[in-house]
C-alpha cells in the first residue's frame, strides 16, 4: 500500500529508533528532562526566539498559543483555509472563547491590506476586540502553498501599529525554509510565537514546539498543563526530534521535487480538470469524478485524500520510495 494521504504517516527510521533507544530522560514536568530541554533551546535558537515549550501535538500548541495571545470574547483574524480555524476541532472559542473573523485569501495566504481592513475599531464595543493575526506557512489547504517574507514583514507593521499579536502555525515551516532558503532566524524578528511540528514531513511520532518572546511565552507551561498537554520522560521523542533537525530536513527537496513531478504528470491527464501550483510536497488536483479516481488509486493499492468538491490530494514524504514514485506515475497515466 502506498500512503500518500499525508506525510504524518510515516514510520521512524532506523537511526530515529537509535536516538529514541539512547535517549537521556527526566520528569519533563519538573523540568528535569536533559533531551527536551535541549531541544526547547535548539529550537528557540533558531527561530531568534527567547523561549520554546514542547507539546504532544501541532493543534495543541496552537491552541496554548491563542490562549496567550488573547482574552475571551476577543476575536484573531486568519485566512478561510486556516489550520486554526478548520482542523482543531472548534479549539478558538471552547479553549480560548475567541471568534475568527476569515479573510479570502490567496492559496491560504493573506495581505497586510486585508489584515488591517479586517480589524476592528478598537472603541466600537458592539464588535469584538481584535487581538491576534493567525498565519500559516506552509499553507495546509492552501496546497503547500509559502509565503514571501516582505508579506510577513508588511503585516509585521500592521500588528505593530494596532497592538495585535502575531502568531505563526509553521506547521510545515521546515518546508517552507528548503523550499524558499529563507533564515529561520528572521522569523524571531516578525512572530511573537512561532509553532514548528516534527511529525510533519521529519518524520517524528509526536512532537512541536512552541517558540516565543519571553513577555508572551511566560504563562506558556501553565495554558499547556490545563491543555492537558504536562507529560514526563517524554524525552524518548523530544530525542527523535533532535535527530530528525540533524537528519531529515534537507531530504524535504526530494519530496518537493517528486511532488511536482506527480503535478506535471496529472496536468497532462483529460480526467485531471485543474492542478494548483506546487511549490513543496503537497499536490492538490481536481477531477471530474473524485470518487471514480479515488476509487481507482485504492483499486491499485493507493490512499489519498478526498477534500470534497472534486478535489483530491497526494503529499509526498520519506516512506515514498523511488519505485513508489515510478508506480504512480504509471497509473496515474493508466486511468
Amino acid at each position: 500500500m502506498i500512503d500518500l494521504r499525508s506525510d504524518t504517516v510515516t514510520k521512524p527510521t532506523a537511526g530515529m529508533m537509535d536516538a529514541i533507544m539512547n535517549a537521556q530522560v527526566g520528569d519533563d514536568v519538573y523540568k528535569e528532562d536533559p533531551t527536551v530541554n535541549e531541544l526547547e533551546r535548539r529550537v528557540a535558537t533558531m527561530f531568534g526566539m527567547d523561549e520554546a515549550l514542547f507539546f504532544p501535538t501541532g493543534s495543541m500548541a496552537n491552541q496554548a498559543a491563542i490562549k496567550l495571545h488573547t482574552q475571551p470574547g476577543e476575536q484573531l483574524i486568519c485566512d478561510k483555509y486556516a489550520h486554526v480555524y478548520n482542523y482543531e476541532g472548534g479549539g478558538v472559542s471552547f479553549n480560548s472563547g475567541v471568534s475568527c473573523k476569515l479573510i479570502d485569501g490567496h492559496r491560504g495566504m493573506i495581505t497586510a491590506q486585508q489584515v488591517e481592513a479586517a480589524i476592528n475599531p478598537p472603541d466600537f464595543y458592539h464588535s469584538p476586540l481584535t487581538s491576534l493575526v493567525c498565519l500559516e506557512n506552509t499553507t495546509n489547504k492552501g496546497g503547500g502553498a509559502c509565503y514571501d517574507f516582505k508579506t510577513f514583514e508588511n503585516i509585521k507593521k500592521v500588528t505593530g501599529k494596532h497592538g495585535l499579536g502575531l502568531h505563526l502555525d509553521g506547521a510545515r515551516l521546515w518546508n517552507a525554509l528548503v523550499a524558499t532558503g529563507n533564515d529561520p532566524k528572521r522569523y524571531g524578528d516578525v512572530f511573537d510565537t512561532v509553532s514548528v511540528c516534527f511529525s510533519k514531513g521529519l518524520g517524528t511520532p509526536l512532537g512541536t514546539v512552541l517558540a516565543g518572546k519571553k513577555e508572551v511565552m511566560k504563562n506558556a507551561i501553565r495554558v499547556r498543563k490545563v491543555l492537558g498537554g504536562g507529560m514526563r520522560q517524554i524525552g524518548f521523542m523530544a530525542a527523535a526530534c533532535l535527530y530528525a533537525l540533524d537528519h531529515h530536513i534537507d531530504r524535504l527537496a526530494t519530496d518537493h521535487e517528486r511532488a511536482k513531478e506527480l503535478a506535471l504528470v496529472l496536468e497532462e491527464q483529460d480526467y485531471v480538470t485543474n492542478v494548483e501550483p506546487v511549490e513543496t510536497n503537497i499536490v492538490i488536483f481536481n477531477v471530474s469524478d473524485e470518487k471514480r479516481v479515488e476509487a481507482y488509486f485504492k483499486n491499485h493499492d493507493i490512499i489519498i485524500s478526498n477534500m470534497g468538491n472534486r478535489k483530491l490530494r497526494l503529499v509526498t514524504h520519506y516512506d515514498y520510495t523511488d519505485q513508489d514514485h515510478s508506480l504512480v506515475q504509471r497509473i496515474i497515466k493508466d486511468f
